[in-house]
């Protein structure tokens, strides 16, 4: 830190220099140092990732001011507001859409909190379409329907609206449907805890976490076998490609996937914890809950404290470490067990 503050000042030094004497010049020159300064020690503190919350407890506390009770779904909801909240009201707020420093300087933290917002969307289509709904043709819940689109608008709109708006909206909205869910005079609020509801949405995750882990493992680079239309013989495609493709995620965008992993697996960790207690007698039946436990043990290990200063990306039996590669590991052993949770949740 002491190497960095007299690097700026340095910097502010230099820059007044060059400035005319006399006048405002030199001021300038020192403010402008002193906010190149404070700006850099600012996206520092920004670039930390929120720890992670007792999802039953947040459900507890929304319950206690709506002056409510936690019934089923409540802790489900209650993990996809805390995480939106989070989301905005973290040191420096919601950043992939700043436009000023340091936000603007910043690309790990607007890429975990994309990775983040991505699994809030899932989420809540998810209880939208299915967990809010007894059958195909039942009606949408209102509030739901009202609060997924604005979760889902552009994460990089500045103003007119502001990204933060439309999800503050979208948020005020999942608190109407909370506070709804245990009103006995509002019987259309249901969440129905049922085994294929949470197949649906494990089905997304699953999707995720598949493209996740080989943006992941392509920061290394590999040739593999083209096996787009394997296992069908009448299979086609658009266009035709070659019999052997080269998988690799650009150098420049090797720590951006990496926190976007992270943060993805960040929101599925609190979601995942809330899905063991909904959906907690479906699991018992099926003899399942292990299984998720074990899930969450994984994408646990994704949020290990990083030691290096930066995201290191070494071959996969080099001298140097390659991060991209451990992270894989994890979201790969975490999507495998998803596999097995959704077949587990299909059987009888």
């Amino acid at each position: 830190m002491n190497v960095v503050t007299e690097t700026l000042a340095d910097w502010r030094d230099n820059i007044a220099d060059f400035l005319p004497e006399g006048g405002i010049a030199k001021p300038l020159g020192v403010v402008l140092g002193l906010y190149l300064l404070g700006a850099v020690l600012l996206g520092i503190y920004w670039s930390r990732t929120p720890d992670t919350f007792d999802v039953e407890e947040k459900a507890a506390v929304f319950a206690a001011e709506d002056g409510g009770a936690v019934v089923t779904g409540s802790v489900t909801t209650a993990a996809l507001m805390g995480v939106m909240k989070t989301l905005l009201e973290k040191p420096g707020g919601f950043l992939h859409n700043d436009i000023f420093p340091p936000g603007l300087w910043l690309d790990n933290m607007p890429n975990w909190e994309y990775g983040a917002i991505i699994q809030v969307r899932d989420l809540a289509r998810a209880m939208r379409e299915v967990h809010s709904r007894s059958q195909s043709q039942s009606l949408e819940d209102p509030d739901l329907s009202l609060a997924e689109p604005r979760f889902n608008f552009n994460t990089e709109s500045w103003m007119l609206p502001a990204s933060e708006s439309e999800y503050r909206d979208g948020l005020d909205y999942a608190r109407n449907y909370f506070r709804r869910l245990s009103d006995v005079n509002a019987p259309n609020a249901q969440f129905y805890a049922r085994a294929d509801n949470l197949r649906y949405w494990l089905s997304t995750v699953d999707s995720r976490l598949g493209s996740l882990s080989q943006r992941l493992s392509a920061s290394v680079g590999k040739r593999r076998l083209n096996t787009d239309l394997a296992g069908e013989e009448g299979a086609t495609q658009s266009t035709a490609t070659s019999a052997e493709v080269e998988v690799r995620t650009p150098w420049t965008e090797i720590d951006d996937v990496f926190f976007e992993a992270r943060g993805t697996a960040w929101a599925l960790l609190h979601f995942l914890r809330a899905a063991e207690v909904d959906f907690a007698d479906v699991l018992e039946k099926k003899n399942a809950r292990v299984s998720l436990q074990q899930i969450i043990r994984e994408l646990e290990g994704t949020q290990d404290f990083i030691w290096s200063p930066i995201i290191l990306n070494g071959t996969g039996f080099g001298f140097v470490a390659n991060h991209s590669l451990v992270m894989a590991s994890y979201i790969s052993r975490a999507n495998a067990a998803i596999i097995d949770l959704r077949d587990l949740l299909s059987q009888g």
